[in-house]
C-alpha cells in the first residue's frame, strides 16, 4: 500500500513538471548602458577541457574565462581541496582572470602538478563552477630493450608478428616499416590490426626477403620509437627460387598445403564490444588461411547502416563514426575460401555517458515572478541528477521558502529580491559527467528606452511601415503608442504594436504623418520616446528606356526620366550589363538621358537606369543591339530589333534508367538575343492528363540534360528557351518515356493523434502526392499502442487518411507511426508521434478563490487548484470570468459585458495578476479549469472594489475665437473619470515656431467647463494642455494648439461697425468724393479760361463725340492776359461733358482741340504756346479726338485728379 501512494505521488509530481510553464524568462538586450548597470551573478565563458594533456617542454595554463557584475573574483580547489596559489611561486593567475599560468624556468617539475583542478567565480550574487579538469602530463616511454630471435615459419602457414608498443599518453600511433624505411606492403593477405600486430593470413616464401620493425609516433613530443626488426625464416618443402615468382600464382609450381579459414583476430566464435555513443566503433576481423580468406559483415536482425558504415583494411575492419542506440546488436564477420566457411559473432553493446536533453538556462526574473530551472540529461546507465546552489549541495543550502525541488526540476513562485544566486546541475553515471551553470537573477530595473532618441524616420506612401521603439525594465514594463500627444494607445486596425515595442502602419498615408510618442511604464516608473514619421510620395521612372538597335557609328539615346517627392533628392544612374557604366569622354549623361554616339559592337548591351533617393530605388533595363548594315526599309528596321526566340527542335531522349533519362534538343534562333534559360515542362497521363508542369530549368549553353524523374509516370517533355525579350512558345513534345515502379520513398506527412470524443482517438495524416506515389495500390500501414505500458503494436491497413481507434480511455498517451505501402513494397517507417485520445469535463473545480491585493488598475487573485488527474485532458488553463459590474461613480453607465483572461500555473498555492481594471469600479469574477474542449463548473463568485484612480482625458477639448483678443476654451467631462472629480487643470504656453514660452496654469471647479482667455498679443499662438483632476492627481493631457481655425469657420459673429480697419476705409472713400465735388465745382465757377491756352474737359482724357453732339459755334480770341475766352450763346449753361450732377449722369464734352479750321494760320509764342485761332469744325460724319496737352499747374493737377 505504502509502494502505491509513492507511486501515485511520483506520477501526479511528474505530470505537474510536465504541464508547468511559466511566463517567458525577461531577455537582457545586449545594450552597453544596460549590461554596465545590470547586475549579475558570474557566468563561465572560457575553460579548458575535462581531460586536459599538456606538453612537458611547455608552461602550463589552465583557463578559466568568466563575466558578470560586479567583476567576479576567482579561487581553484586541487584534488578536492582548496589551492593556495599565493604560497607557489611557479603559480600566478591572470589579472582579471582566473587562468592559471604554471611555470618551470625556476625548476620543477610538470609531474608534480598532475592532478584534477576545478575554478570557483564569485561576486555579490552567487558562485560559478568550472568542470572538473583534469590535468596530465604527455609522456613517451622508451621501447624496452629486447632481442629478438628470427622468427621460423612454415610456407602457407599462418604469422602474428607482436607490435606492443609502449604505453603514452596519448597512445602512439603505430605502423610497419623495413630497415630500408620503407612500409611494409599490406593488402588481404598481410595488414595491421587495430592493436597495431602485424597479421599474415598465409606465409609466402618472399616474405622472407625483408625484415619487420614497428615503429610508435607519439603526437605530442612528435617523436618515433621503433622495435627491433623482426627477420623471418620461411620453410618450404620444395627449393624457392625468387627470380620465378609470380603475383597470379604465389607458390610457383610447388605444392604448398591449402587450408580452410580460421580467425586470427578475434578468437573463437563470438565476442562482445562496448562502445558510447557518439564515439567511433571499430570491428576487426582477420583470418588465416590458404588461399587467403574473404572477409564479409552483417547485422542480425537488420540491415547494415549503409550510410554510416564504411569498411577499411580490405574489409576486413567495419568502422561507424557516430554510433547511436539503434547501432547496438550482433554483427557476423564471415571468412570464406572455396575450403569453408567461419563466422565470428560480435556482440556490440552502446552505453553512453550523459547527454543534454535539456540545459538549464539563465534566468532574469522579475519580484513576484515564477520561474523554473529544467535539467534533464540522458545516458545508459540512467544518469543521476544533483543540484547544487553556489557550489553546494542544495540540500544543505539555507531553506528558500520560494524554491521547490522535484528531481530535475526547480521551481521558483513568487521570487524576491536578494534571492539571486547560481545553480550547479550535475548529471553523472559511471562513464562520464556534466555540469552546468544556470544563475536566477532577481532583478527590478524602472523602465528605460534603447534606442536613439527623437528619430526621424521617412517611409513611401502606401508602403507597410515600423517604428521601433526598444525598451527595457523588470518587470516588464507595457508598451503604449500614441500620435502626437494625444488620444488612446495605437493598437488595431491600420496599428499593429509588437512584443517588443515595435508599432507597424500598415499602409502608411499622408494623414499618418506625425510624431509617435512610445511610452513603457510598470509599478518603478515610465519611459518615454518619440519618432517623426514623414510620409513621402514614391520615386517613379514616367518613361523607361526602351529596347532599339542602331547602326554601326550612329548615335542611340536611352531616355529614363524620373519623378519623386520634392523634398528627396534623387540621383540616376546607368549600369551596362548589371555593371556600373563608365562614361568616358564619349558616353553623355544628362538628368533624362543617357546618349551613345559613334555606336560600336562593344556598346551593345542591356542598360539599366536606377533612380534612387534615400528611402527607395527602381529600376528599368532596355537592350541596345548593333547593327552591322543601315537600312532605310522601316519594315525592314523593325524586324531587326531582338525578338523572342524560337522554340526548340528535335527533342531526343536517350541513356534510359530507372529513375533518369537524358533530353537532348537544338536550339533555335535567338533573333539577336542570347537564350539564357531553357526550362523543362513534363505531362504525364495517368493522374493530370493534359497539364503541362515545370521540372525544371537550365543554362542557355546547355542543349542535353539529364532529368531526374519520379517512379511510375508516363512522361513526354517539351523545352521552352528564354532570352531578355520573353520565352519562346513550347517545343514540340518529346516521344513518351514510363518509368518503372518502385517502392514509395516518402513518408506521408502531419501524422497526429487526437480525440474527437471521450472514448476514441482519430488517427491522421496528409495523403502522399500523386508524383510520390511510385506505383499502383497505394495503400497506408498505421500502428498504434498506449505509451509506456508496454502492449504489442496494434495495426490497420487503409486507402484512407484516417482510422479512428475505438473504445479508449479518457486522455492517456499513445505512440503512433505510418508506413505506405505499394505493390513495389514498403517505404520507410515515420518517427514516432505521441497522440492522446479523448478529453472529457472536468470533474473539479477551482474554489477559495479570493482577491488579497488591490489597486486602481490591479487585483492580486489567489486560489485553491484542482487535482490535475480530475481535468480530464490537457491542463489548458485555469480561466477566469471577470466583469464590471458598476461605478462607483453616481450616474455612470457601465458595460457589463464579460470579461476572460487565463492563467497556466501548476503551483500548489497558485495565484495570478488580474490588470487593466477600471478604476473606482465594482467588480464581480469567477474561475474554470479548462482542458481543450470543457471547462468545469465555476468557482465561487467574488466581488471586489477598485481604487480611485487618475481621470482619463476630457471627452472633447475644443478651441473658438470669439474676438481678435479672446479665446474661447470649451470642454466636456471624461468619459471615465475614475473617480470623483476634484476640477480641471488648464496649463498653456505661447508657441513661435520652434520657440515656446513658459508654462501659465488655471485651475478651475469640477463643474466648469468652458474658459475665456484674454491674448496680449493677437497674432500669437498658444498649446493647451488640458487635464481633469481627482484626489488621486492629475489625468491624461488633451492637448490642442491656437489657432486652429482656417478662413473665418472658426472665428464667432464680430461687429464690423466697431472695427478700425472698417471705419478708416470709409473715410478715405469720403474724402476722395469731396474733392470730386470741390473739382467740379471750380470748373463749372471758372467757364471756360485755362492757363496756358489749353481747353479741357472736366476730366483730362477727352471724351470722343458721337454725331448728335452739337457742333461749338464760339470763336475764341486772345485776351490781353494771353487766355482765351469764349464767347457763346450758352455760357450760362452748364458745359457739355461735365458732370452735372451727383447722380452719374455725364455727357459727352464737346472741349476738344480736335477739327482744326483749313488754311488757319496758326501761330506760336516764344514759348512755343499756341496762339493762333483755331475754329472747330464738325462734320456729322466725324468722330476723331485729341487729348489736350495743357501746361502742368497745381489746378490742372486737381482737373487731372478729377
Amino acid at each position: 500500500m505504502l509502494w502505491q501512494d509513492k507511486h501515485a505521488a511520483l506520477t501526479f509530481m511528474s505530470l505537474l513538471l510536465l504541464l508547468w510553464q511559466e511566463a517567458a524568462p525577461i531577455e537582457v538586450p545586449e545594450d552597453p548602458k544596460i549590461q554596465q548597470d545590470l547586475k549579475q551573478p558570474p557566468t563561465i565563458m572560457k575553460q579548458s577541457v575535462k581531460n586536459y594533456i599538456v606538453d612537458p617542454r611547455d608552461n602550463i595554463i589552465i583557463e578559466c574565462e568568466a563575466k558578470g557584475n560586479p567583476v567576479p573574483t576567482f579561487s581553484w580547489r586541487r584534488n578536492g581541496k582548496f589551492f593556495n596559489i599565493g604560497k607557489d611561486p611557479r603559480v600566478t593567475m591572470r589579472k582579471r582572470s582566473g587562468t592559471l599560468e604554471i611555470g618551470f624556468r625556476s625548476g620543477g617539475r610538470p609531474e608534480d602538478y598532475e592532478g584534477e583542478y576545478q575554478c570557483f567565480a564569485t561576486n555579490d550574487f552567487g558562485v560559478s563552477l568550472s568542470n572538473k579538469i583534469l590535468l596530465r602530463v604527455s609522456k613517451a616511454p622508451l621501447w624496452p630493450k629486447e632481442v629478438l630471435e628470427p622468427v621460423s615459419v612454415t610456407e602457407g602457414s599462418a604469422l602474428v608478428l607482436p607490435c606492443n608498443p609502449p604505453p603514452g599518453l596519448p597512445p602512439p600511433f603505430t605502423f610497419w616499416m623495413d630497415s630500408n624505411m620503407s612500409p611494409i606492403p599490406q593488402d588481404k593477405r598481410v595488414s595491421m590490426g587495430l592493436n597495431g600486430d602485424l597479421y599474415f593470413s598465409n606465409v609466402l616464401a618472399q616474405d622472407a626477403n625483408t625484415d619487420y620493425s614497428c615503429k610508435a609516433r607519439f603526437l605530442f613530443t612528435h617523436t618515433i620509437q621503433e622495435k627491433n626488426p623482426y627477420k623471418l625464416k620461411v620453410q618450404t618443402k620444395e627449393p624457392y627460387n625468387d627470380t620465378s615468382y609470380n603475383a597470379s600464382e604465389p607458390h610457383g609450381d610447388r605444392k604448398v598445403a591449402e587450408s580452410t579459414p580460421t580467425f586470427l583476430s578475434p578468437s573463437g566464435s563470438e565476442s562482445s564490444k562496448m562502445v558510447l555513443r557518439d564515439e567511433q566503433l571499430l570491428l576487426e576481423c582477420i583470418a588465416a588461411g590458404l588461399p587467403t580468406p574473404i572477409i564479409k559483415w552483417f547485422k542480425k536482425g537488420g540491415e547494415l547502416p549503409g550510410q554510416k558504415v564504411k569498411f577499411e583494411n580490405f574489409n576486413k575492419t567495419l568502422k561507424i563514426v557516430s554510433v547511436s542506440e539503434e547501432d547496438a546488436g550482433e554483427y557476423v564477420c564471415m571468412a570464406n575460401n572455396h575450403l569453408g566457411t567461419i563466422r565470428h559473432s560480435i556482440f556490440v553493446q552502446v552505453k553512453a555517458a550523459p547527454y543534454w536533453l535539456h540545459k538549464p538556462s539563465d534566468q532574469v526574473l522579475a519580484p513576484e515572478e515564477n520561474g523554473r530551472l529544467v535539467c534533464r540529461a540522458n545516458g545508459n546507465p540512467k544518469p543521476r541528477i544533483e543540484w547544487l546552489v553556489n557550489g553546494q549541495p542544495i540540500e544543505s543550502s539555507p531553506t528558500n521558502p520560494n524554491r521547490q525541488v522535484h528531481g530535475d526540476t526547480i521551481m521558483f513562485h513568487s521570487v524576491q529580491i536578494g534571492s539571486s544566486a547560481v545553480y550547479q546541475c550535475n548529471a553523472s553515471n559511471e562513464h562520464g559527467y556534466l555540469l552546468a551553470n544556470a544563475f536566477v537573477n532577481v532583478l527590478d530595473l524602472p523602465p528605460r528606452m534603447l534606442g536613439p532618441k527623437n528619430q526621424l524616420i521617412k517611409v513611401i506612401k502606401n508602403n507597410r511601415t515600423f517604428l521601433d521603439c526598444p525598451f527595457f525594465g523588470s518587470p516588464l514594463p507595457e508598451l503604449r503608442w500614441f500620435k502626437n500627444g494625444q488620444g488612446s494607445g495605437l493598437d488595431g486596425g491600420q496599428y499593429r504594436v509588437y512584443i517588443n515595442g515595435t508599432l507597424e502602419i500598415k499602409r502608411a498615408r499622408a494623414e499618418d504623418e506625425g510624431t509617435y510618442t512610445c511610452v513603457a511604464s510598470s509599478i518603478l516608473g515610465k519611459a518615454e520616446n518619440q519618432v517623426r514619421l514623414e510620409v513621402k510620395e514614391p520615386t517613379r521612372i514616367i518613361q523607361a528606356p526602351e529596347h532599339q538597335s542602331a547602326t554601326r557609328g550612329s548615335a542611340a539615346r536611352f531616355t529614363c526620366r524620373v519623378t519623386s517627392d520634392p523634398s528627396l533628392p534623387v540621383s540616376v544612374t546607368w549600369m551596362k550589363d548589371d555593371k556600373p557604366l563608365y562614361l568616358g569622354w564619349r558616353l553623355k549623361k544628362d538628368d533624362e538621358s543617357l546618349s551613345i554616339p559613334n555606336v560600336n559592337e562593344g556598346d551593345e548591351g542591356t542598360y539599366t537606369c536606377t533612380a534612387k533617393s534615400e528611402i527607395d530605388q527602381l529600376s528599368a533595363s532596355a537592350r541596345l543591339t548593333v547593327l552591322e548594315v543601315a537600312t532605310l526599309n522601316p519594315s525592314v528596321s523593325s524586324a531587326l530589333l531582338p525578338a523572342r526566340p524560337d522554340p526548340p527542335m528535335d527533342l531526343d531522349l536517350s541513356d534510359p534508367a530507372a529513375r533518369s533519362v537524358r533530353l537532348t534538343w537544338i536550339p533555335g534562333k535567338d533573333h539577336r538575343s542570347p537564350i539564357t534559360e531553357f526550362l523543362v515542362q513534363f505531362e504525364e497521363d495517368r493522374w493530370e492528363p493534359g497539364r503541362w508542369q515545370n521540372l525544371s530549368s537550365y543554362p542557355g549553353d546547355l542543349n542535353s540534360v539529364i532529368l531526374q524523374l519520379a517512379p511510375f509516370v508516363n512522361y513526354q517533355f517539351r523545352v521552352i528557351a528564354i532570352n531578355s525579350v520573353g520565352q519562346s512558345d513550347p517545343s514540340r513534345p518529346s516521344p513518351r518515356y514510363k518509368t518503372t515502379g518502385a517502392a514509395p520513398d516518402a513518408i506521408p506527412k502531419g501524422l497526429r493523434g487526437w480525440g474527437s470524443r471521450k472514448d476514441n482517438m482519430e488517427i491522421t495524416w496528409e495523403p502522399l502526392l500523386d508524383l510520390e506515389r511510385n506505383g499502383p495500390n497505394l495503400h497506408y500501414v498505421v500502428w498504434w499502442r498506449r505509451k509506456d505500458a508496454e502492449e504489442e503494436w496494434n495495426n490497420v491497413t487503409t486507402v484512407g487518411t484516417k482510422h479512428v481507434v475505438h473504445n479508449t480511455e479518457i486522455y492517456v498517451p499513445y505512440e503512433i507511426k505510418i508506413q505506405a505501402r505499394n505493390e513495389f513494397g514498403a517505404g520507410p517507417e515515420s518517427n514516432l508521434v505521441i497522440g492522446y485520445s479523448g478529453e472529457d469535463k472536468p470533474t473539479d473545480a477551482p474554489t477559495d478563490l479570493r482577491v488579497s491585493k488591490v489597486d486602481s488598475t490591479k487585483a492580486i487573485l489567489h486560489w485553491t487548484p484542482v487535482d490535475l488527474n480530475s481535468v480530464q485532458g490537457e491542463f489548458k488553463e485555469y480561466r477566469l470570468y471577470y466583469w464590471r459590474e458598476s461605478s462607483q461613480v453616481p450616474g455612470l453607465v457601465v458595460s457589463k459585458e464579460k470579461k476572460v483572461k487565463g492563467f497556466f500555473t501548476t503551483m500548489v498555492k497558485p495565484s495570478g495578476m488580474l490588470s487593466d481594471l477600471a478604476p473606482y469600479s465594482n467588480y464581480k469574477m469567477f474561475m474554470v479549469v479548462a482542458n481543450n474542449r470543457f471547462e468545469s463548473q465555476p468557482s465561487n463568485t467574488v466581488a471586489f472594489t477598485t481604487k480611485e484612480g487618475v481621470p482619463d482625458a476630457p471627452r472633447f477639448f475644443k478651441i473658438n475665437r470669439r474676438s481678435l483678443d479672446t479665446i474661447h476654451l470649451e470642454w466636456a467631462k471624461p468619459l471615465e473619470p475614475n473617480g470623483i472629480l476634484t476640477g480641471y487643470q488648464l496649463k498653456y504656453q505661447t508657441v513661435n515656431g520652434s520657440k515656446v514660452g513658459p508654462f501659465q496654469l488655471e485651475t478651475f471647479f469640477p463643474n466648469v467647463t468652458e474658459f475665456f482667455l484674454r491674448v496680449p498679443d493677437r497674432s500669437s499662438r498658444y498649446k493647451f494642455f488640458l487635464s481633469a483632476l481627482t484626489q488621486v492627481g492629475k489625468g491624461e493631457d488633451y492637448a490642442e494648439e491656437s489657432p486652429h481655425f482656417t478662413n473665418e469657420a472658426y472665428i464667432d459673429q464680430v461687429d464690423i461697425a466697431t472695427q478700425g480697419w472698417f471705419i478708416g476705409l470709409m473715410c478715405a472713400i469720403a474724402l476722395i468724393i469731396l474733392i470730386l465735388l470741390i473739382v467740379c465745382f471750380i470748373k463749372r465757377s471758372r467757364g471756360g479760361k485755362y492757363p496756358g491756352g489749353g481747353y479741357t474737359s472736366c476730366f483730362t482724357k477727352a471724351l470722343v463725340r458721337d454725331k448728335k453732339d452739337l457742333p461749338l459755334d464760339a470763336v475764341d480770341q486772345k485776351d490781353q492776359d494771353g487766355s482765351f475766352d469764349y464767347h457763346s450763346d450758352e455760357d450760362n449753361k452748364p458745359l457739355q461733358g461735365s458732370q452735372t450732377s451727383l447722380d452719374g449722369n455725364v455727357k459727352e464734352s464737346d472741349d476738344s482741340l480736335v477739327d482744326y479750321g483749313e488754311g488757319g494760320d496758326g501761330q506760336f509764342n516764344e514759348d512755343g504756346s499756341f496762339i493762333g485761332q483755331y475754329t472747330v469744325k464738325k462734320d456729322k460724319d466725324e468722330t476723331e479726338g485729341n487729348e489736350s496737352s495743357e501746361a502742368t499747374s497745381p489746378v490742372n493737377a486737381i482737373y487731372s485728379l478729377a
